[in-house]
C-alpha cells in the first residue's frame, strides 16, 4: 500500500522545522503517492518554511507559556483549548496513518489529540535536555527517537531508539577539498580561516564579541567569515570593508563554508550541534543562555565533556575567550584531536532510522 498519510508537526524555530521536512522528504522518497500535512503555530516560521519545501500546513492559535505573568500566559488556556478541539478537526478531516512531532508549541496539542484517537505516534527529540512539549507527550505515543544517549531519565526506556538529528544531506556530502571551499569564499590559502555563527537570526553577543576582536585575529593571523545574522546586518556590514574580514547576513553555500573552515564559532542548538559533529572541525560553542531550560548549554556540554569542543558561557567571554583562541590557533595538534573527537559523536544516519521506525509504526495503523 503506497497511498498513506503522514502528518508533521514541529515548529517555532528551524531546529523544529527542518528535522520534520527532512523526515518528511525521506517518507517521499519510501512511498512516492504518500500524502502529506504538517501542523505549525500560525505565527511562527513554519508557515513559510513548510510550503517553500513543498508541503501544506495548517496552523493553530497556539504558543509557548512565556516566563513572567502576562497577558500572553492569561490566554495560554484558551489557546490551548481551541488548539486542542483544531487538532482534533484536522485529524478527522485528514485521517493520518501516522503522527510525527518533532517539538515545539504547535506539536503538543496535535500529538496529543492523535495519540487520544489511538493513531500510531512518534516524537523525536533533537536536545540533550527534553523541552517541555515532548515530556508531556512521552508517556502516550508509540516511538521516542532520541540524538542523545541517557535521556531514559526522562522518557520510558522501552520506548527509546537513538538516532540522531536528521541532517540536510549536503553536508553528508561535504566538500572534501578545502582549495575549492577557500576559493569560493575568495580567502588567503596561507592564513587560518575563522567560520562565525550564531544562527539564521544572529546572536548578539557572539557579533559583540567578533567586533571587539577584529584587531586581535588580525594579530593571530585569522580571517574571518562572520554569518551575522539579517537582525544585525545592516549593523555590522561595514565591517566587511576591512581586510580579511567576510559578513554575511545569512550563508546559502553552508557546505562550504564548513568546507573551508579552520575553527568554529557556533551557538549550540541541537540541529548545529548534529551538523558540527558530521563536518569534523574544531569548534568552540558560545551557547544562548535565552532558551529554555538552558538546553543549549546542555547540549554544549555534553560534547566538551568527551574532549570535542571547546565551552564557553557568555558570561565568561571577556576573561576567557582570547586566551582559549589563541592556544587553539596554535596548537594543531589539539585542533586535530577535536576535530576526530566531535566526528566519532556523528550519527549520519539519523533520518533513515526515523524512518524505519515510522515504517514500524505502520504495520500497526
Amino acid at each position: 500500500m503506497g497511498n498513506y498519510k503522514f502528518i508533521l508537526s514541529g515548529g517555532g524555530t528551524g531546529g523544529h522545522i527542518y528535522p520534520a521536512i527532512a523526515i518528511a522528504d525521506e517518507l517521499k522518497v519510501r512511498y512516492p503517492d504518500a500524502e502529506f500535512l504538517f501542523v505549525g503555530a500560525s505565527d511562527r516560521m513554519e508557515m513559510d518554511k513548510v510550503p517553500q519545501a513543498g508541503y501544506e500546513i495548517e496552523g493553530l492559535w497556539i504558543a509557548g507559556i512565556q516566563r513572567k505573568l502576562s497577558l500572553k500566559n492569561l490566554m495560554f488556556p484558551f489557546k490551548l483549548v481551541v488548539s486542542l478541539l483544531r487538532s482534533r478537526k484536522i485529524l478527522n478531516t485528514f485521517k493520518p496513518h501516522v503522527a510525527i512531532g518533532t517539538g515545539g508549541f504547535a506539536s503538543g496539542p496535535l500529538l496529543k489529540m492523535a495519540t487520544a484517537k489511538k493513531i500510531p505516534s512518534l516524537i523525536q527529540e533533537q536536545n540533550s535536555y527534553p523541552g517541555i512539549t515532548n515530556k508531556l507527550l512521552a508517556k502516550k505515543v508509540d516511538k521516542i527517537c532520541v540524538a542523545y544517549e541517557g535521556l531514559e531519565r526522562f522518557f520510558p526506556k522501552e520506548k527509546l531508539k537513538l538516532t540522531g538529528n536528521p541532517i540536510r544531506k549536503d553536508l553528508l556530502d561535504l566538500n572534501k577539498n578545502e582549495i575549492k571551499a577557500k576559493d569560493t569564499f575568495k580567502l588567503k590559502h596561507k592564513k587560518h580561516t575563522l567560520l562565525v555563527l550564531g544562527g539564521s537570526l544572529g546572536a548578539r553577543r557572539i557579533n559583540q564579541l567578533i567586533e571587539e576582536h577584529i584587531e586581535f585575529f588580525e594579530s593571530q593571523n585569522v580571517q574571518v567569515i562572520w554569518q551575522c545574522g539579517k537582525l544585525y546586518y545592516e549593523q555590522y556590514k561595514i565591517f566587511g570593508k576591512l581586510d580579511d574580514i567576510q559578513v554575511h547576513a545569512y550563508l546559502n553555500k553552508m557546505e562550504m563554508a564548513y568546507g573551508a573552515a579552520d575553527i568554529i564559532i557556533s551557538r549550540a542548538g541541537a540541529i548545529s550541534v548534529s551538523e558540527l559533529c558530521v563536518v569534523g572541525k574544531p569548534v568552540i560553542f558560545i551557547p544562548s543562555p535565552n532558551v529554555a531550560e538552558d538546553h543549549q548549554t546542555k547540549n554544549a556540554k555534553a560534547i566538551a565533556e568527551k574532549n570535542a569542543a571547546i565551552l564557553i558561557v557568555e558570561k565568561d567571554l571577556d576573561n576567557v575567550f582570547k586566551n582559549e583562541f589563541a592556544e587553539l590557533i596554535s596548537n594543531n595538534d589539539k585542533r586535530i584531536e577535536l576535530g576526530k573527537n566531535i566526528k566519532k559523536l556523528a550519527l549520519t544516519n539519523a533520518t533513515n532510522e526515523i524512518v524505519n521506525e515510522i515504517e514500524k509504526l505502520l504495520k500497526t495503523a
